[in-house]
């Protein structure tokens, strides 16, 4: 009975999920959802990531350098040296007064050992070395912080990318498949105007090809669709990204700003060029660290060892301690290694003052590229409608035998071409002011998501 009822029922149930999944299948995949997913996949955060995670722990292994250091060891030994055997027996407490005659001092019995040591060491003072590797390794983590800011935000500006080529590869096809119905519209009537004697085979002839350049101009734009699809899940880390309908971004227009504000708004947000000004004063802390080594350095020591014949036998213990001062009369090593750390420190300082230049540069050249753009569109849809206007005067010019063939070719070439620019204007405008907030550092996930 109840396989009769889920056999009555399983229709529905199929129905249910079919529809479901059209449902899921129909929800438009925003950007906010895109750069999220990169940013959880994409390689390049991946890496910066590990690269942070590397600089943190790298911290941690400075900061050891404060700490005592104490080792544990259990040594097993057997042997006739003489002076083995003597100091064996005298760690063992077990040295009598027979050990002394001659020939067991020359020709001692093999003996064994089970000796168990602690010891040891604390560095006390090294002229604050350690506290500068510790302060130059804590700076590389926020260098390494801010590059993996940096890197996110690279991503963050790929997806925006990566999204509106998709959406203008769309566009491109919307316009393919209408100026294909267009050009079988214009063959059926050219071949009804032949054949009632208005129009010349030639313009017949004239109307195949035109059919036949917008079918193969309908295959290039599928062809763009894959390609930025393909672009799209590279940048999003994933390779399974189904092809869910995006969220279309409409035309619209940005804010303006003043270069020389721009400018120095990114001088002063741009993480990178934080990261260099971090790496140079890590650089620093490096140079003092490297120039403290050369100075004495005063250590604890301390050792206890416990030694016996047997592995659970008793024995003798013994235990020393002490304070050392060390100087190294002759640090040829250690002027290398201030040599290194100087060269270091002056390639950062070159690489910060580079970073600066090139930001300016870069946003001087997001800002031109973002006020092009702007007018770029503002002009592409006046073309945009001075062509489907005159197209429209073609045609009906055409309906009454005023104009060519040619003509009207051409004027929707012209209509055909005026679309693409409008749209792909539309996609640069957006792209080149996510490129500006890029430049200009203000590039996050949640200020992307206003561009939509």
């Amino acid at each position: 009975m109840h396989a009769c009822i889920y056999r009555a029922l399983w229709p529905a149930i199929f129905s249910c999920l079919v529809s479901m999944a059209a449902v899921a299948q129909q929800q438009p995949l925003t950007l906010r959802q895109a750069i999220d997913l990169a940013l959880g996949q994409n390689p390049a955060a991946a890496m910066a990531q590990a690269d942070l995670n590397a600089a943190v722990a790298q911290t941690t292994l400075a900061r050891t350098g404060l700490l005592p250091r104490l080792n544990f060891a259990e040594d097993i030994s057997r042997g006739n040296d003489p002076v083995y055997v003597f100091g064996t027996k005298l760690r063992q407490q077990r040295f009598t007064t027979s050990d002394f005659a001659l020939n067991s001092l020359n020709r001692p019995t093999p003996v064994g050992n089970f000796a168990t040591r602690l010891s040891g060491s604390w560095m006390l003072f090294n002229w604050f070395g350690t506290q500068e590797q510790i302060k130059g390794a804590r700076l590389a983590a926020g260098s390494a912080a801010s590059m993996s800011d940096q890197a996110k935000r690279g991503v963050v500006l790929g997806v925006v990318q990566a999204y509106q080529a998709v959406l203008y590869a769309q566009r491109q096809i919307d316009v393919a498949q209408h100026q294909l119905a267009t050009s079988q519209a214009l063959l059926a009537d050219a071949q009804t105007r032949v054949r009632a004697g208005l129009a010349v085979d030639s313009d017949m002839l004239a109307a195949q090809v035109n059919l036949s350049e917008r079918q193969q101009e309908l295959i290039a734009a599928e062809g763009d669709v894959d390609t930025a699809w393909a672009e799209l899940e590279a940048v999003m880390g994933t390779s399974a990204l189904p092809r869910a309908t995006l969220q279309p971004i409409d035309a619209r227009s940005f804010p303006d700003g003043v270069l020389a504000d721009d400018v120095a708004s990114a001088l002063k947000a741009r993480p990178d060029l934080k990261a260099l000004q971090q790496q140079n004063s890590s650089q620093q802390a490096g140079v003092k660290a490297a120039r403290d080594d050369f100075a004495p350095q005063v250590s604890a020591y301390g050792n206890w060892e416990m030694d016996r014949e047997s592995f659970a036998g008793t024995g003798g213990d013994n235990w020393v301690a002490g304070v050392q001062l060390n100087l190294d009369i002759l640090p040829l090593a250690k002027r290398a290694k201030l040599q290194q750390e100087q060269a270091g420190r002056q390639k950062a300082e070159a690489q910060e003052r580079a970073g600066e230049q090139q930001i300016r540069l870069a946003v001087s050249r997001a800002w031109t590229q973002h006020q092009t753009a702007e007018r770029m569109v503002t002009t592409a849809q006046a073309a945009m409608e001075q062509s489907a206007e005159s197209l429209r005067i073609v045609q009906n010019r055409y309906k009454a035998g005023l104009t060519t063939m040619t003509d009207l070719l051409r004027a929707e070439d012209a209509e055909r071409r005026s679309q693409n620019d409008y749209w792909r204007a539309v996609y640069g405008n957006t792209v080149a002011y996510a490129e500006l907030m890029y430049a200009t550092g203000t590039l996050t996930p949640d200020s992307a998501e206003n561009l939509q």
